[in-house]
C-alpha cells in the first residue's frame, strides 16, 4: 500500500513536470503562479491536519490494544495465581488455563489480520469454556477458598471483557475512501511542486525524496492503526509465555 501511495504521490511529481513542457509559456507567469501557490498552500494546510489527525488516531489505536495485551496478560497471571492459592484441586483448571492462552493468543492475532474473520459473529472457544466451567465445579471447604473462588470468577469474566473489546475493534481501521482523498491532495501539491521548478536532476531527486517522506507518513498510519500485523506488529510472546509449566 505505502509504495502505491509513492508511486501516485511521485507520479503527480511527474505529471507537474509533463504539465511544464506542455503548456505555453504564458500559462506559467507569476500571476498563475502566485493563484497555484495559493491553492497548493489552502490544500497543504489541509493535508498537514488531516495527516497529524490520522497519526494522532492510529497511535492511540496501536496503544489501546497493547494496553489491552498487556491487561489480558496480567489478568491470565493474576487468575493462576488465584487458583493456585485455592489449593491443588485447582490443577486441573490451571491445565486446561495453560492449553487456552495459546488458542486465545492465536485467535486474536487471527481475528485482527483476517479480513474474513472480523466478519464472523463472536464464539468463546471450547478451551475457555471448559477452563470456566472447572472454577464453577470447584467445592470451596472454607471462607477463604470461597474468596478465591470468586476473585477467580471475576478475574475470568475481566479477561473474557478484555477479549470481547479486542474482537469489537478488530474491523477499525483507517476508511479507504479517506486515504484515497488524502493521497490525491498530496499527489495535487507535489505536481504543483514541479510544475514551476527547473526540470533537472536535483529538482527530481529533491522532489522524490519529499515524496518519500510524505508515503512513510501514510504507512506510519497504517501501520499503526494494524497493530496485530506488519513491521509494528504487537507481540504475542508475552502473552504465550505469561504462565509457566505447572509443576516447574
Amino acid at each position: 500500500m505505502s509504495v502505491f501511495v509513492f508511486a501516485c504521490v511521485f507520479g503527480g511529481t511527474i505529471f507537474g513536470i509533463f504539465l511544464r513542457n506542455a503548456l505555453p509559456e504564458h500559462h506559467l507567469s507569476g500571476a498563475t503562479k502566485d493563484v497555484v501557490r495559493l491553492g497548493t498552500g489552502l490544500i497543504g494546510t489541509i493535508a498537514a491536519l488531516v495527516l497529524g489527525l490520522l497519526i494522532a488516531s492510529a497511535n492511540t489505536t496501536y496503544q489501546t490494544q497493547s494496553s489491552q495485551v498487556q491487561q489480558l496478560t496480567a489478568n491470565i497471571v493474576v487468575l493462576d495465581h488465584t487458583l493456585a492459592q485455592y489449593g491443588p484441586e485447582t490443577d486441573l483448571a490451571r491445565n486446561l488455563l495453560r492449553r487456552a492462552v495459546p488458542v486465545l493468543a492465536d485467535r486474536i492475532w487471527h481475528d485482527n489480520r483476517s479480513e474474513s474473520a472480523k466478519a464472523e459473529p463472536f464464539e468463546a472457544s471450547a478451551a475457555g469454556l471448559s477452563f470456566y466451567d472447572e472454577i464453577l465445579k470447584l467445592s470451596p471447604r472454607d471462607d477463604t477458598q470461597r474468596s478465591l473462588q470468586a476473585r477467580a470468577v471475576d478475574a475470568a469474566q475481566d479477561l473474557a471483557k478484555t477479549r470481547l473489546l479486542l474482537f469489537a475493534e478488530a474491523g477499525m481501521t483507517i476508511p479507504m475512501p479517506f486515504l484515497v482523498v488524502l493521497v490525491s491532495w498530496l499527489a495535487i501539491i507535489f505536481a504543483s511542486y514541479s510544475l514551476f521548478a527547473d526540470n533537472n536532476a536535483t529538482t527530481i531527486i529533491a522532489l522524490g525524496i519529499f515524496a518519500l517522506s510524505a508515503s512513510a507518513s501514510i504507512f506510519l498510519i497504517l501501520e499503526l492503526s494494524q497493530p496485530f500485523t506488519g513491521l509494528m506488529m504487537i507481540s504475542s510472546e508475552p502473552l504465550r509465555n505469561a504462565l509457566a509449566p505447572l509443576g516447574s
